[in-house]
């Protein structure tokens, strides 16, 4: 099963769709917190997506967007899960450190849920440290943030 990658934006069809199914996922997982969270996860106007496809299926993404002269936030990473468990999450997550570094940014920002431990997992063995949680997860106890030098 080959992976392959593609860069494109928000506007990107299959990206909105893959957003669809990863907010539906959230709205699950967040419960009475989810209205909280979704404010900060309006894609209009991202310029820099990764989809990955599996035999021409949008099947994953992740985006990178501006947060500081110096740092990417990483917004969006989500994999369907049927095909969870291919490393797919780790392969488009390993693209967006790539971009990043090639728009000149020194290190990525993320925050996740304790309710995705899968995410944790991937963050943690893609060597993101965690940090204290900062912007408007700063009071939030059930976010988890972290970032990563590139």
């Amino acid at each position: 099963m080959k992976t392959e990658l593609i860069r494109t934006n928000s506007d990107n069809f299959d990206f909105r769709e893959l957003v669809k199914e990863l907010d539906a996922d959230l709205k699950i997982r967040d419960g009475d917190k989810h209205s909280f969270f979704a404010q900060f996860n309006k894609i209009d106007l991202i310029k820099h997506v990764v989809i990955a496809y599996i035999d021409e299926k949008a099947v994953g993404c992740g985006a990178i967007k501006n947060y500081s002269d110096d740092t990417m936030e990483v917004k969006r990473m989500y994999v369907n899960p049927d095909f969870r468990g291919n490393r797919i999450g780790k392969t488009v997550l390993d693209e967006l450190e790539i971009w990043t570094k090639e728009l000149g940014y020194k290190k990525c920002i993320l925050e996740t849920g304790m309710m995705q431990p899968e995410a944790i997992t991937l963050y943690k063995r893609n060597n993101f440290i965690q940090i204290e949680n900062y912007g408007q997860y700063k009071e939030d106890e059930t976010s988890v943030c972290f970032e990563k030098m590139i």
